[in-house]
């Protein structure tokens, strides 16, 4: 019984920081282009740049 009084606030203390991660990532804007990236794999962006020096 000791452990669960212990382990309860332990999780719900991980829970809010996630929470609080999850909530940074989203002001910081980490979730605001979610195409880009599946479209910037298709695409070689090198390819275009010559091979050694002329």
């Amino acid at each position: 019984m000791n452990n669960l009084l212990m382990l309860i606030p332990v999780a719900l203390g991980l829970g809010f920081l996630g929470l609080l991660a999850f909530l940074w990532a989203l002001k910081s804007g980490q979730f605001d282009d979610l195409d880009g990236a599946a479209y910037r794999i298709l695409f070689d962006e090198d390819a275009d740049e010559p091979k050694g020096k002329p």
